[in-house]
């Protein structure tokens, strides 16, 4: 490929060194990601390239629109070879966006295409990926994938998970209950009724027994979502029951249902081992006209620039002081709290653990080689990078394991920078323990898995 070859994003000789040697043949293990464990199930056959490339792929959406693409080509009833096309003519312009890079990774990864993809080679390259498509598990194994943690609700029986057991690929459920604590949603009590709950008490044991089900299920994760970190005391249950009632609750009552809820489910994790992930900061929805139209995970999100450090520190000591803190990886999606969210980590470690409270990796709109690096070396500088528990896709595509090899290349241009301007000994046992740690065998340690 002219421009995406074997020392790509590789800066300096350490960093060549160090990808070539111990980061790019660790296998992968994909704790966060938004796949549909039905389709890996069944195996799931694409129609054709763009459905395997667009369908569902919210930052392709977002860069078609900004381009001035039609939304027929993009969420409508256009067909696959239209849709195609459209992003062909988008991509070229995508100069420093990591589409572009991705996108040609998965093109020459999964499919030997070295070509650039522009409207002159749209046609030609869609028959080439057509030519050669297989199943979605297929593509999930032949990316030297060992374990993949899907993002499920509460209510989900996860059937699909129990029979994706094998040597070759694992597939387990994470637990995510964001609708059970969306008081303030319309949708609430319709979600209370699949949940068979009328009172708080009872939301309390639903969720209980659905965490022991997905623990037996082999769940090791937990998964929230908050724009804003929620922490404020009172009667939740009260709260529950005015709201039952068909009154309106105030932002604080709100806040006292969710902190109360997010207490309640965290230290059921701890009893069951589960890991507890925190993504803050998504500013979900903004463009009403079109989630009316086309629903949530459309690409009309972007992020929030709020104050989280106070709460999120009353939130993570409330469960401290009850020995009830599980292990928490904190991603935040404005890189305002990067140096947040690493300094925080380091105020409830265990001495039994290794990194027990993870700075999670670079999130969504920061996953690019700025956002990747400012993470890595804000974490460097502020804890213990050996320790960190590396990449995800966080992901609804099955060509996205490309990503991996993306952060592996930065990690090592990183860390090889460092050692090739003498800020670190040359010591090849200690780096090539800190590379795979980085790249899988710290993720496997913390998950028990």
């Amino acid at each position: 490929m002219t421009f995406i070859n074997d020392d790509f994003m590789l800066k300096t000789p350490c960093a060549r060194h160090l990808y070539h040697t111990y980061a790019k043949n660790c296998k992968i293990i994909d704790y966060h990601c938004h796949l549909d464990a039905a389709l890996i199930a069944e195996n799931h056959r694409f129609e054709d390239a763009s459905e395997l490339f667009l369908s569902g792929d919210h930052y392709k959406w977002r860069l078609m629109r900004a381009h001035g693409v039609e939304e027929r080509f993009i969420t409508g009833d256009a067909p696959g070879r239209e849709k195609w096309r459209a992003f062909a003519r988008t991509l070229p312009y995508a100069v420093g966006n990591p589409i572009y890079h991705w996108t040609h990774l998965e093109l020459y990864r999964y499919f030997g295409i070295e070509e650039m993809l522009t409207e002159k080679t749209a046609d030609e390259i869609y028959e080439r990926v057509n030519d050669k498509l297989c199943g979605a598990r297929e593509f999930i194994e032949n990316s030297g994938v060992e374990l993949v943690c899907t993002t499920n609700d509460p209510t989900e029986d996860l059937q699909c998970h129990r029979v994706l057991q094998s040597p070759k690929l694992r597939v387990l459920p994470t637990f995510r209950p964001d609708r059970a604590m969306a008081i303030e949603k319309d949708d609430f009590w319709d979600y209370m009724e699949q949940l068979n709950v009328t009172t708080f008490a009872q939301l309390e044991e639903r969720l209980a027994e659905r965490i022991a089900y997905f623990a037996a299920a082999g769940c090791v994760l937990s998964d929230h979502s908050f724009e804003k970190i929620p922490f404020a005391c009172g009667n939740a249950e009260a709260v529950f029951a005015k709201r039952r009632r068909g009154e309106q609750i105030s932002a604080l009552e709100e806040e006292i249902f969710k902190t109360a809820v997010f207490r309640f489910c965290a230290k059921e994790y701890s009893q069951h081992a589960m890991a507890m992930q925190l993504h803050i900061g998504a500013m979900r929805n903004n463009n009403s006209r079109m989630f009316a139209r086309l629903g949530p995970d459309s690409g009309f999100d972007s992020l929030s620039d709020g104050c989280i450090a106070a709460s999120l520190s009353a939130l993570l000591d409330s469960l401290e002081k009850e020995d009830s803190l599980p292990k928490t990886v904190l991603y935040c999606l404005n890189p305002k709290d990067n140096a947040t969210l690493a300094s925080m980590a380091g105020n409830f470690q265990n001495s039994g653990v290794r990194g027990k409270i993870q700075f999670g990796s670079a999130w969504w709109f920061c996953d690019h080689r700025d956002g990747m690096e400012e993470q890595l070396r804000c974490l460097a500088s502020m804890g213990v990078l050996g320790d960190f528990i590396g990449m995800l896709t966080d992901s609804r595509s099955f060509v996205s394991y490309t990503r991996h090899e993306y952060f592996r290349r930065i990690l090592c241009s990183v860390v090889g920078g460092w050692v090739d301007a003498g800020e670190y000994p040359r010591d090849e046992a200690a780096l090539g323990t800190i590379i795979r740690g980085i790249c899988h065998d710290n993720i496997k340690e913390y998950l028990n898995v």
